[in-house]
């Protein structure tokens, strides 16, 4: 098992409500359905660092510019 460590979080009452009943009802610990969403959240995250990299060099365009464009074009 991987090395834990304790934290106190704090949720509001209708939260912790919800998460023990969804903990006991697919027989699993809040700790573990926490740690799950923790790590979908910082992958997420971590993806979403690589596509801005990945786009750095990309040009960008203002909303007006975007619209003229469309028009200019008679997709709008």
């Amino acid at each position: 098992m991987d090395e834990t460590k304790r934290a106190t979080i704090y949720f509001d009452a209708a939260v912790h409500r919800a998460l023990r009943l969804r903990a006991a009802a697919c027989s699993r610990s809040i700790s573990d359905m926490v740690n799950e969403a923790v790590r979908m959240t910082l992958a997420e995250d971590a993806d979403d660092l690589r596509d801005a990299d990945q786009r750095q060099d990309e040009t960008s365009s203002s909303f007006e510019e975007l619209v003229a464009s469309l028009r200019n074009s008679g997709r709008l």
